[in-house]
């Protein structure tokens, strides 16, 4: 079963689902659609309220800055990474593998 259509995502704005009690942040840059933890690991903030700049996510509470293919932490202050998830698309069924 699918998660969220691919037309629910548009392009630089993330969007919060919630799968297996976790927060899960997904965000589309152009055809490719990526998931990664919703809570940024350097304070409490959902990243799915914050902005999406090539294949960057900023936090929007202090500024960190995520690589949404790795997780990477980019910028301080945050220097651990999300964890990360799998995506498939069939059509407009958008599924994160937990």
């Amino acid at each position: 079963m699918a998660d969220l259509a691919l037309d629910q995502i548009a392009e630089g704005k993330p969007v919060r689902i919630e799968k297996d009690g976790k927060g899960i942040c997904v965000a589309r840059v152009g055809d490719e659609v990526f998931a990664v933890a919703d809570t940024c690991t350097h304070s409490e903030a959902s990243l799915s309220e914050g902005d999406v700049t090539g294949f960057k996510i900023e936090c929007w509470l202090h500024g960190a800055e995520f690589d949404l293919r790795t997780g990477e932490a980019l910028t301080l202050p945050a220097n651990i990474p999300l964890e990360t998830y799998a995506v498939s698309i069939d059509g407009n069924a958008v599924t994160v593998e937990i």
